[in-house]
């Protein structure tokens, strides 16, 4: 099993204790140990990988440093399935900027990690390549859509990884593993080489196992980039400025709305356990409102569907990806291949997104929808003018157990109850472990921020992550 932060190997590597090419082997060999019985990554090129390692730049933040990507994020020259049998042999002609940036700042990019199929889920279950198993909780769900990359890093088979956050599917995923996962504001990462789930809603982010790490990385992949028309100008800085600083007199809001009754007990201790630490480091809890807050979930289906049925419109066995064979004509060629090369719940929601924009329904459903987007986003525009971060669970119970029957699509849903609102609005948002009894299921705990406070979210962060060791 491999140990050890990014400021571990970095300071292996530097001091010459091990090589990059070593580390690669090392990460190599866990992956062949663990992954059987864990199914965190669909594929990894090691030789790819070492040969970026003779090349690696141990001067560069990152120099040195394997990181695992989610499949959905494109690599060049590897596969990118998005653990879907519609890109089952789709090999990616390039980088994502992402990758890019990773790899600019000394990272090797290493290994594709599964996932719910095109981000499609809070379980990790829907993958076409099998699901994944949480390292942290075994037999339960390792949340998804990023279950790979929170169970690589949970279950020690990779020292970091990049996910995607279309409606908490970094933080969800890292809460039910025990690790840190960040979104950062929508804009802030480039988006280009990232296969489109809902595109105003997906943000690539890291999945670490510290708050440093998480910060680390921003450095690395955040900025402008003219190939995405959603890329923020707002610039960059350095996210680990605000580290080991004191939050005392730092206001954080806690909503009256998510001190719900429907949270399991574990939630409600973590929630409290936390205001008891942040009390304890000087920060003020105000009592704040969010009055839409049991309208998101709503909205934020409509919105995600429809966009998702309008994005995967283009896989139509045509241009690329998987091609039915025996149709006879074009309508049975695209209708058997969506058929047999889509997974039920992406089905599902393209039913319901084409459902949404059709003629007599789209001012019922999805305008009605963006307006009370709108309203969800001046919740939280009124809430910073009196707060400067916003505290809440990550989500209501720790991890389900895997093929829960007794779950409906609809309660799935729910899942995702309070990670949601942060994509809604565009906000960032992380999730943080906190300590649980020995034998207990990890459970994480959420603070979300303004747009671009990233510096301040990880400086409270990393004072309550070093306050609950």
């Amino acid at each position: 099993m491999l140990n050890g932060t990014i400021s571990h190997w970095r300071q292996q590597l530097t001091g010459g204790a091990i090589s990059p090419a070593e580390l690669v082997e090392e990460i190599a060999r866990a992956m062949e140990e663990r992954n059987p019985g864990i199914n965190a990554y669909l594929s990894w090129d090691k030789e790819a990988a070492l040969a970026a390692a003779a090349r690696a730049d141990l001067s560069k933040p990152l120099g040195g440093i394997p990181i695992a990507v989610k499949d959905n994020i494109a690599m060049l020259g590897q596969p990118t399935r998005c653990a879907s049998r519609m890109l089952e042999n789709f090999v990616s002609p390039y980088d994502a900027t992402a990758v890019t940036r990773l790899t600019a700042a000394g990272a090797i990019p290493f290994g594709r990690t599964n996932m719910d199929e095109f981000a499609m889920g809070s379980y990790g279950e829907n993958s076409a390549f099998g699901e994944t198993q949480n390292p942290a909780a075994p037999g339960h769900v390792p949340g998804g859509s990023s279950s790979g990359s929170a169970a690589a890093v949970a279950g020690g088979m990779a020292i970091a990884a990049l996910g995607s956050d279309t409606g908490g599917s970094i933080r969800q995923p890292a809460s039910h593993c025990g690790v840190v996962g960040i979104k950062p504001t929508y804009g802030r990462v480039s988006r280009y080489g990232l296969v489109a789930f809902a595109s105003s809603l997906d943000q690539i982010g890291p999945i670490t196992q510290n708050v440093e790490d998480a910060a680390t990385i921003l450095n690395a992949i955040c900025g402008h980039d003219a190939k995405d028309s959603t890329s923020s100008t707002e610039p960059t800085e350095d996210f680990t400025a605000g580290l080991g600083k004191d939050i005392k007199g730092l206001r954080i809001g806690l909503p009256q709305e998510y001190l719900s009754s429907g949270n399991s007990p574990a939630v409600a201790a973590a929630l409290e356990q936390s205001i008891r630490k942040l009390t304890d480091l000087g920060a003020e809890i105000v009592e704040i409102s969010l009055p839409h807050a049991e309208a998101v979930v709503a909205a934020y289906y409509i919105i995600a569907c429809a966009e998702a049925s309008s994005n995967l419109s283009r896989f139509d066995g045509i241009r690329y990806g998987y091609r039915a064979a025996g149709t006879n004509g074009l309508d049975d060629l695209y209708s058997k291949t969506r058929e047999t090369g889509f997974g039920p719940e992406v089905k599902r929601r393209i039913i319901l997104g084409t459902y949404v924009l059709s003629s007599g329904f789209y001012d019922a459903y999805y305008a009605k929808a963006q307006k009370v987007r709108s309203l969800v986003a001046g919740d939280f525009a009124a809430a910073f003018e009196k707060v400067d971060l916003i505290l809440g669970p990550v989500a209501p119970t720790s991890a389900p157990k895997l093929h829960d029957a007794s779950m409906t699509p609809l309660q799935t849903y729910l899942a995702d109850i309070y990670t949601i609102p942060a994509n809604l609005a565009g906000l960032p948002g992380i999730s943080i472990p906190t300590p649980v009894a020995e034998g207990a299921h990890p459970v994480g705990i959420q603070l979300l921020a303004p747009h671009f406070a990233e510096t301040r979210l990880l400086q409270a962060a990393a004072a309550l992550e070093k306050a609950f060791q």
